[in-house]
Parts: C-alpha cells; structure tokens; sequence
C-alpha cells in the first residue's frame, strides 16, 4: 500500500522528476503528511481529510514504476510470486491490530455492536470492509465517533487490497497486447489505463450524485484514483520544467493538500470530480521532486521527522482510528477534546512504532518466506488463522446463545400482548430479554432480492426491491415503500401476507424521507421517489403501505412526508389502496446500549412520550378525500401511557436509537391487524 511501500536505496541529488529514481524522499513525506492528515481530521475536527486519496495515487504511482520497470527490463512479472510477498508485508500487520480490536470490543464495546464487529473483522481480513460499509449505508462523515465501528477505516485498504489484485493483471494483459501486436508497452499501457480513467471518473461522478454514501465506498468509483497515479507514473519521464517552477508546484501541492479537507464539500461531493484537488495536489509535489532548493516543498518532506513518520504511515493508519473510537466508547464521549486526541495520537504513534518494529521489519526482511512460495502461503494461511479462530469461535458462541434464547415459548417474550387487556403474565424467571444483545441489530426482516420475472422490476430500482412471495397463486399483492422505518414496518405486513397468501414487494431507499423532490428531500431520495412510484402504478398492487410521517431525533416535532397528499393522490388516482402508517419516535440515545449501562435504572432510558411524540399527530388533521386511503397509529404500544421503555413484555423495543426490533414488531402483529381490518386489502382476505 501506498502506506507501507518504502524501498530505501540511496536517493540520487539533482534527480528532479526523473522517474528512475529509487527511494523518494519527498513522496515518504508526502505520505506522512497524509497520514497525518487523516489522523488530525478524524481525531479533532471530525471531518474527511483527502488524505486517503492521496494515499490511493501513491500507491498506484509507486505499483506503475515499478511494474514498468520489470517489463522493459525483461524481467518476468511472476504475478502469484508478486501476491504473495505484497500481502505478506500486508497481512501481518493487518492480524495484529484486529485481535487488539477484538480483545478491546469484548471488554468495552457494548454487546449489541458486536455483530457488527464480527462481520467487519471478517470483512477486513479478506479486504472487502469497503462493500460492508457500502452495503451498509455507513455515515462515515457523522461526528460522533464513539458510534463507528473501531473497523472502519478499513475500507480504504481494502479498496487498495483489490487493486494490488487487478493492476497486475491488467500490465500483464497490457505487455501480452504490446507483444502480441508489436506496440509499444506504454502506449497500451497509456490506452488501457486512459480509458480505465475516464470511465470510472463518470461513473464516480455519476454515482456521487445519486448514492453518495455508497460511491464513498466504490471501488468502481475509486478506480480512477488509482489510474491517475499510473498515468503520472507514465508521464513523468517527459516532464521537465525549471526549477523555480518546480519549487512553486511543490509549495502549492503542499498548501492545497493540507487546505482541501477544509475548502471542500467532502461529505456531499467526494469521490467524485472534486476528489481531483488531493490528487493534483500530491501529483505536483511528485512532479516537483527534488529541486536542491533551500526553499523547496521536497527539503521540508525529506526532512528526517516526516521521513520517519513516514516509515510509521501504514501501522499509523492501522491504530488511531480503533483507538480513537474505542477511547470515546471507554469514556461515553462524542469528540475526544484537545487533550484527549493528543493522548489518542501518542497511544497511536506508540502502537504504530511496535507494529513497525517487532511486525512490519521482521516479516518484510523473512526471506525465508520469499525463497519458496509455499512457504509464503503458509504465512499467509497462518495469519488468516490467527484471526479466524476467535472469530469462528466468538461468532459460535453467539450464535448458540441467540439459538437458545429464541427457542423460548411466546409465553417468555408476549412484547406488545403484554399490554392488551385481560393478558396473564407467564414470563419465566429465566427467561432471556429478546431479541439477544449480541445480534440486536440485525433484527429487522430479511426478505430474498427480487426477481424481475416474478416482479418485473427495473434494473435501475433492482437494488431497492425484496419480495416475499405468495404460495401458488398470490390472493393479493402489496408494496412496502420509503425509508428503513418502512422496512421494519413490513415484518407486520409479511405476517399478514403468511396468514392470507398475499405477495409482498418491499422497495425500502435508506434515509429517505418518501416524497418528491422539495424541501428536506435530497436528489437522491427524489429520485428514487420517482422511479419507485412510476413502477408501483405500473405494477398497480392491490395495496401500498408506507410511513406517513417523519418524527425528529430526541424531540417532539413531527410533520407528515414531504407533500404527502400528493404521493396518495397519485396512487389512489390509479385505483390503489394505500395505508399511511405513522412514524415510531427517535431518541437521541441507543436503547439497547442505555439497557446494557443501566440495567438497573431502566428509568434512564425511558423518555416521556410527550418529549418524543406531538399531543396530536399530524395524521389526525390529515384527510385526502378518499376511501382508498387508511391512517395507523401503533405509537400507543411503543410508548404506553407516558413513557417509551426500552423493554416491553420482554422484549427490545428498538434495536438502536430509531428503528423498532422486528421481533417487537411482530408482537404488534394482531393489533396491526384490528387497525386495518377495514381496507379493502383486509376486506376481501
């Protein structure tokens, strides 16, 4: 990784931007200023630096020289040789800081985040964190990171991991054209790397317009981060300014890296087009190089400090960000503070410097490793079982515990039945609070992907679109429509459909408020608005149930979606029932986790209902004019009387600050079915 490559042969005087010098002095310091970077940005002003891109173009840059170097010097590309000793320089590193990770979440992160601990541990040993993330709809730009996972970060290595796989692949493809065909190899390397460019440019900056959150984590949309790098590798030989010149790009490329995270709209605009200010910025150090000035950016990153900091880069990367997040979780803290993040980066940089020492060195000088490449593979597959051991047995652990509990009767978890009148409390002495701390928040309904030819839905709308479908012939089908509260919601709705055979269609765009493009509704979630709405009246189902209004987090404000009666005029104009069902409130507090800290003073973690709910709701005033339409309101079960426990009936309520557990959803089942029981949907059953 760009973090990590540091070959040291002595560094040639004068060489200016030659691209036949070895060791680069003033690109080690320009990776230590990025680590640096990163570091800062997260620790103190919770921001994304553009640090990482830089890294992304080192790295690339770095892998063309070098693969440049062997194929017109003849020398075989001997790709499997070439995995093998990058990842066992990788690797080793990569264990130790997640068995540190793993052993500091046992003791200190709360129980219902360890599932996703586990899965990102997974995730991160075999360099796939960034689609976790993705798949995920990670916030990596949200504030408070005591709420991240410590393996976040992972993501940017992961992408890094995935290209040391292709871009060797394709300069072999490139050198079998160039011989195949007698053309010169950088010319094809110029043409397949150009192209790659382009095309993962627009489709990075397509993808930020559309699913910002997802392309942050794309490699697809990252791709051409790597091949700008390559390209500056190609192009440098034949750039020769004067050194004045040179001096001027080396200061500016420095100023303009250290500004970006500041001047730009990283949270709404990265990675797309505006990604190329880091990446200019570094490439003008590089082209800068060497200049013998007094006054040049390269005395300054060639400076011993920064030198060092850069042979610490990769460890660095590797620590700060579980030690920042895991310190904010030992404290119960949102930011760390002046204080605090130098402590966080002291604690870093001493991990970072034993990782180097007693890792890193050792296992990059092993060539007993190097001389057979079984032996290589065996280091490797002892490093992955380093890792996979606990992991499997962690994740076996609870998976029996979650088995057990769940094997309970509905007598020992009647959640929401608890409350209707004339219930009987049977809840055992011994009986386990469901759903399990540990796997809490994956409680929400699993539907399969849909198909197309039993939903013929567009491929533009494929990723949005689960379904559950009827036995046989369907006696009726129904959507499921808006954000994450409405997928939820669908564990009632996929009750019902088992009891009466219907079909159900969950299109579920997370974050997004269900509504047309206005105040409060992104591009994005219009745009999705839109197609999902143009397909429902094509698909004209006999019901669509959606979350009518929105609730605010830790308040009692409450509106209805963005032009709501509208999307019910659109869809009753076309003979369609629709079911409008109200917003659950929003804490500004995890409720499992608030359970975990205070098991015994539940009180805590109960809100008034009227700090979190309207007297009135807005559903109340709300009257479209026809009959095709039905409100719902299950608040009275989430929060009864006055009070919004986090425990009802044994039962999590929610399975984070927001969203209700399925498994207290299905509790609400027999009264959802009551509230509805006079649409047409329900009518003819």
């Amino acid at each position: 990784m760009a973090i990590l490559e540091a070959s040291r042969p002595a560094a040639p005087r004068g060489g200016g931007t030659s691209a036949d010098r070895g060791f680069r002095p003033e690109v080690q310091g320009l990776r230590a200023l990025a680590v640096l970077m990163v570091v800062s940005y997260h620790v103190w002003f919770g921001r994304v630096s553009g640090g990482v891109d830089v890294f992304l173009l080192i790295s690339a840059f770095l892998l063309a020289l070098s693969f440049l170097r062997k194929v017109e010097s003849g020398r075989p590309l001997d790709l499997g040789r070439h995995w093998l000793h990058q990842f066992k320089r990788l690797l080793p590193a990569v264990v130790v800081v997640i068995l540190g990770i793993l052993g500091a979440s046992y003791v200190l992160v709360p129980q219902s985040r360890w599932s996703d601990v586990i899965e990102q541990s997974w995730a991160s040993l075999f360099y796939a964190q960034n689609w976790v993330l993705a798949s995920n709809a990670v916030d990596y730009y949200a504030s408070d990171h005591s709420q991240a996972s410590p393996l976040q970060h992972f993501w940017s290595l992961s992408v890094q991991g995935q290209v040391f796989i292709l871009w060797p692949l394709l300069f072999l493809a490139s050198a079998v054209v160039a011989r195949r065909y007698r053309l010169k190899f950088r010319g094809v390397v110029l043409l397949v790397f150009g192209v790659l460019f382009v095309g993962s440019l627009a489709f990075s900056v397509w993808e930020t317009y559309t699913n910002q959150a997802f392309a942050y984590f794309d490699t697809r949309a990252r791709l051409w981060e790597f091949a700008f790098g390559t390209l500056l590798a190609l192009a440098l030989p034949f750039i020769r300014l004067p050194r004045f010149v040179r001096v001027v790009a080396g200061w500016v490329g420095v100023a303009a890296m250290l500004s970006g995270g500041f001047v730009l709209d990283v949270q709404g605009q990265f990675p797309g087009y505006v990604a190329l200010w880091p990446l200019v910025a570094a490439a003008l150090v590089i082209v800068a190089g060497q200049t013998d000035s007094p006054v040049g950016a390269d005395r300054f990153l060639s400076s011993r400090p920064l030198v060092k900091v850069g042979d610490l880069s990769y460890a660095l990367y590797l620590w700060h960000w579980p030690v920042l997040v895991l310190a904010l979780i030992w404290q119960d803290r949102a930011a760390p503070g002046v204080l605090g993040g130098f402590l966080v980066i002291g604690v870093s940089l001493v991990l970072a410097y034993l990782t180097m020492r007693f890792v890193e060195r050792p296992m990059r000088a092993l060539a007993w490793a190097d001389r057979r490449r079984r032996r290589a593979v065996i280091v490797l597959m002892v490093c992955l079982g380093l890792v996979a051991a606990p992991l499997a047995g962690w994740q076996q652990v609870i998976r029996q515990q979650a088995e057990q509990a769940e094997s309970q009767t509905s007598a020992d978890n009647p959640g929401a039945v608890s409350l209707l009148p004339g219930y009987t409390d049977e809840v055992s002495e011994d009986a386990v609070i469901l759903p399990e701390l540990s796997t809490i928040r994956g409680d929400f309904p699993r539907l399969d992907p849909c198909s197309v030819e039993s939903t013929s839905i567009p491929s533009d709308l494929a990723g949005s679109c689960t379904q559950r479908l009827a036995e046989g012939e369907a006696s009726k089908t129904v959507v499921v429509v808006g954000n994450s509260h409405a997928q939820h919601m669908s564990t009632a709705v996929v009750a019902l459909a088992e009891k009466y055979n219907w079909t159900v269609i969950d299109l579920i765009s997370l974050g997004c408020p269900f509504g047309p493009a206005g105040e409060g509704t992104t591009p994005e979630c219009a745009d999705f608005y839109e197609r999902s709405t143009a397909y429902i009246e094509h698909l004209a189902p006999d019901a669509v149930f959606t979350i009518a209004t929105r609730t605010q987090f830790g308040s009692n404000a409450e509106t209805l979606m963005p032009d709501f009666e509208r999307t019910v005029q659109r869809f009753t104009d076309s003979g369609i029932e629709v079911i409008g069902v109200r917003d659950n409130p929003r804490f500004d507090f995890n409720m499992p986790e608030c359970t975990e800290e205070h098991a015994d003073a539940l009180e805590l973690c109960t809100p008034a209902k009227d700090q979190v709910l309207p007297a009135v709701s807005p559903l109340e005033s709300f009257d479209p004019g026809t009959a095709l339409y039905t409100s719902v309101d299950m608040n009275d079960l989430v929060c009864p009387g006055n009070a919004c426990p986090p425990i009802i009936g044994n039962v999590y309520v929610y399975i984070d600050n927001n969203h209700i557990s399925a498994t207290y959803w299905r509790t609400m089942v027999s009264r959802f079915e009551e509230r509805i029981a006079d649409t047409a949907v329900l009518k003819a059953a």
